[in-house]
């Protein structure tokens, strides 16, 4: 398995990665997502941070800013499937699983991704 772990590393962030998030972009950090996500509504839980995980895990997979919108989509929602898929995401993170979640995950959404909170066609 071959994983795509090299990142920018802006100047003043930190460098080392945060062992509960090994695939995170350099220049992310737990305690950033956490302000964005209070600063959007999101109070972060353990399914939060699951989700975290698997957004950052699957970019580290696949290339990161060239990652397709329907294969992130369908990811999420397989992997997420026992608690209710992309619907229960939705419950998550209300501006959109993709978008908002990427964001507080430290990565560029994809091509096409809509934040439901900003005026997107629903």
């Amino acid at each position: 398995m071959n994983l795509n772990t090299e990142n920018f590393v802006r100047p003043g962030y930190e460098t080392r990665p945060d062992p509960d998030f090994p695939l995170a972009p350099l220049y992310w950090s737990r305690q950033e997502a956490e302000a964005l996500a209070k600063a959007e509504g999101i109070a972060m839980t353990e399914e939060h941070w699951q989700v975290v995980c698997a957004l950052q895990e699957f970019y580290a997979r696949h290339d990161g800013p060239t990652v397709n919108l329907r294969e992130l989509h369908d990811a999420l929602d397989e992997s997420f499937h026992p608690e209710g898929g992309i619907r229960h995401l939705y419950e998550l993170f209300p501006r959109g699983p993709v978008a908002q979640g990427c964001r507080i995950a430290g990565l560029q959404a994809p091509s096409g991704a809509r934040d439901q909170g900003f005026g997107s066609a629903v």
